[in-house]
């Protein structure tokens, strides 16, 4: 290697290099091979690098695995379309809610059909259902790791990997049977093959990755090609293979995309809609408009017809339904815990990254055009997804933020092992630079619960702070040495190259030029060790409380409740509550459900009779148990609210019940029933069940969730009127009145309320003409209308 010029000084290496004592003989250390198309120059993987990576997956899946059956079948909406699927094969395929395919989830049903598949198998069982989501989770580490590995090393792998594995909403959702499980594995899974293909320009690799996107988008529609423009941009701009190839291999992809995500929904429209079910969250029987409308467009706009609440969120910082959009949007209270914690570090490293990678130098010129391309490809997919998420006005969940989790993770480990080992004299700087800001930003997280663990946050500072410090004095005695001097074979430190220190120091250098190295490795090693437990310890521990947290209900959150947001896993409405919702009557804070009233559960607080209102819209966390957001809704530790006596409004009528997800038994969940069922009583079940073989379906109620709840506990069919919502058109009071009179439905479950989507399905009127026309009948503390019986 030639050294450089007279006079124009080096950066030097950064951790200071090792001595020839510490290193060990020089056979030990690997050459650097210059990356060719065709082969990935992959760093030399150490003897620990396996054990490693197979005490990460191990971990992992003990941690996603720890107390899972505590949650019982978590989402019932999903859950009971899972016993559908494992019941009737066309209920599996169109993903019905109920073995009698009255109605479909509101979602394509890939996700559903590996946990279907297990139900078949092993029985209905929260473990059978909700097994294959930690599983999941386990290969997505497992292939974060190897995509971070092949260019960045195992310790950048396995950083990224562990990041992955402690998000607190990543722990949540590979806990949860939601469809956001699946399509993060596969999102991984694409970016890998994209990654590849980068590598050496195969079209195989890309056609493998629409693959990928094409499963995602039968496991959560649109949200799966989010990333899909950044990700071609790259590989136009980047793939090693002539410009016109490269637009031919793009189109194969495109069409292995149709091809693979389009078969099923060509199938379903070319169905016959009279015999097929009905297409949940469409107001016209089509999955394509489920596609572009509800789940498509509508989420950025807002504008979701049969919607809950509606949304409302003003680009630009204007609230809504759905919560303030803006570009802070994901750093507030009820979001900033579940996804934010290295959120900063993930935004300064991959600028970090794509500097010091700008310009190519010296043999390895190729090999770090490959690395700029990889800080392109996960920096493109975060910056894409983290504009969408915080500035779409539609419905918004806390849980759609699994979506960033590997993205962030991935930048991470990628940009410290870059900084580590090549970011010459600024490298120190950035890294003690994103430590510091990761210490105090989690220092803030923290802070919003702060009766959770309060001595954790001064921890996690003090620790933060010394890391800091460390990585600049190590710094320090890094520039010790001289100007770039060939330290040993002709070798500069100027690339991070390996260096050997055959030779002392540059001639004339005092004794001892050698131990502020060996000084400075030491601090720089323990420096860097602190900072990687300065930024998991929050995330970990709330990934703790999470896993010790059952959870069910449709909006779930991960860690304990937290001051000025939506708190824990009760779920709710992000900014509070949908238009037009009430003020509980003792509570002082913005209430869930209107009528939520004396003793019920206030947005966000702790319990009902707390006074202490925060923002209009929560109350202080202060009991670490208190979850719920929606009278009844939720999975908190205490349940201690009181049936709510106020007004009538938004769906739950004359208030619902109060606690932290311990109903009543047969009475409504959350919002009359539509974001978490009920609790079924012994006498209920036993009701339901008796002659439930001489119909079609063994009870009809208004939502799915309503409708799960029944089916789930008697495994018979149960309609869901109306779909998630209870606004979908289906069925119309006249098909309602035609099942009836063929005797198809044996009962009615009282109680239920359609959402205010519009809809033109009648579930009012449908209640209506029950209520008027069939007996009353009490089972336990649940009421159900005999449809086989006039009143």
């Amino acid at each position: 290697m030639t050294p450089p010029p007279s006079g124009t000084p080096a950066q030097p290496s950064y951790p200071p290099p090792l001595t020839s004592q510490e290193r060990g003989p020089a056979s030990v250390v690997a050459p650097r091979t210059p990356w060719t198309p065709g082969a990935a120059a992959q760093p030399a993987q150490p003897r620990w690098a396996r054990p490693a990576l197979l005490a990460l997956l191990l971990v992992t899946a003990v941690l996603y695995l720890w107390s899972l059956s505590a949650s019982g079948y978590a989402n019932q909406f999903y859950s009971a379309a899972v016993q559908a699927g494992s019941e009737s094969w066309k209920a599996f395929f169109f993903g019905s809610s109920d073995a009698a395919n009255s109605i479909t989830v509101d979602k394509p049903p890939a996700a559903l059909w590996p946990m279907a598949l297990s139900v078949r198998l092993f029985g209905l069982g929260s473990w059978a259902i909700l097994v294959p989501e930690a599983l999941m989770g386990v290969a997505t580490v497992g292939v974060l790791y190897g995509a971070v590995r092949r260019r960045f090393g195992a310790g950048a792998g396995l950083l990224a990997g562990g990041a992955l594995a402690v998000t607190p909403v990543a722990a949540l959702m590979f806990r949860f049977n939601n469809p956001d499980a699946l399509l993060c594995l596969l999102m991984v899974c694409a970016i890998a093959a994209v990654l590849r293909a980068l590598d050496d320009g195969r079209t195989k690799w890309l056609v493998l990755a629409g693959v990928c996107f094409g499963l995602g988008f039968l496991t959560k529609t649109l949200q799966a090609w989010l990333i899909l423009p950044a990700l071609a941009v790259v590989y136009v701009c980047c793939a090693p293979v002539a410009l016109r190839r490269r637009f031919g291999q793009l189109l194969l992809a495109g069409l292995a995309i149709v091809v693979s995500g389009g078969w099923w929904v060509a199938i379903v429209e070319l169905w016959p809609a009279s015999s097929r079910p009905y297409i949940g969250g469409s107001q016209h029987n089509s999955f394509l408009e489920l596609t572009f409308g509800y789940n498509g467009i509508g989420r950025i706009t807002g504008k979701e017809t049969g919607s809950v609440g509606g949304g409302g969120g003003r680009p630009g910082g204007g609230g809504g339904g759905w919560g303030e959009t803006g570009i802070t949007r994901l750093f507030s209270s009820d979001m900033g815990g579940q996804i934010a914690w290295l959120l900063p570090a993930a935004l300064i490293l991959l600028a970090a990254g794509v500097w010091v990678l700008r310009r190519a130098r010296r043999a390895s010129a190729a090999e770090q055009a490959g690395q700029r391309a990889e800080f392109l490809v996960w920096g493109g997919a975060l910056l894409t997804t983290f504009a969408t998420f915080s500035f779409m006005s539609g419905i918004f969940h806390q849980y759609y933020n699994i979506a960033l989790a590997p993205y962030i993770a991935a930048l991470v480990g990628m940009g410290a092992a870059l900084l580590w080992r090549h970011g010459g004299r600024g490298a120190p700087l950035v890294l003690a630079a994103t430590v510091a800001v990761t210490a105090g930003w989690s220092y803030v997280l923290l802070g919003r619960s702060p009766e959770w663990l309060p001595w954790l946050r001064w921890t996690v500072l003090a620790v933060g702070l010394v890391a800091t410090v460390g990585l600049l004095l190590s710094a320090g005695a890094g520039a010790s040495v001289r100007d770039g001097e060939p330290v040993g074979d002709g070798e500069s430190a100027r690339d991070g190259e390996p260096v050997r220190d055959k030779e002392p120091a540059r001639a004339g250098a005092p004794a001892g030029a050698g131990v502020p190295l060996r000084a400075g490795r030491r601090v720089a090693v323990l420096a860097a060790g602190l900072g990687v437990v300065t930024a998991l310890a929050g995330p970990l521990a709330y990934t703790l409380d999470t896993v010790n947290t059952p959870k069910s209900g449709s909006i779930i959150t991960a860690g304990p409740s937290v001051r000025g947001g939506m708190g824990g896993p009760g779920g709710g409405f992000p900014g509070g509550r949908p238009p037009g919702m009430w003020r509980g009557n003792n509570g002082g804070a913005a209430g869930g459900v209107p009528g939520g009233g004396q003793g019920g559960q206030g947005a966000g607080g702790p319990q009902g009779n707390n006074q202490a209102a925060r923002q209009g819209n929560s109350q202080a966390g202060n009991q670490a148990g208190n979850r719920g957001r929606f009278p009844g809704q939720g999975t908190g530790r205490q349940g201690t609210g009181q049936q709510g006596t106020g007004r009538p409004g938004f769906p739950g009528g004359a208030g619902g019940p109060g606690g932290l997800g311990e109903r009543g038994a047969g009475r409504m969940g959350g919002m009359g029933g539509l974001l978490n069922g009920s609790k079924v009583s012994a006498k209920a079940k036993a009701l339901l069940e008796k002659d439930a073989g001489d119909y079609t379906w063994a009870a009809a109620a208004i939502g799915s969730q309503n409708a799960a709840s029944y089916q789930l506990a008697t495994q018979k069919p149960v309609m869901a009127i109306g779909g998630f919502n209870g606004s979908d058109p289906s069925p119309t009071l006249a098909q309602f009145k035609t099942y009836v009179a063929d005797g198809k439905i044996h009962y009615f479950v009282a109680g239920g309320r359609g959402g205010p989507g519009g809809g033109q399905g009648g579930s009012s009127k449908i209640t209506s003409w029950v209520t008027k026309t069939f007996k009353k009948v009490t089972a336990g503390s649940a009421t159900f209308y005999d449809l086989t019986r006039k009143g």
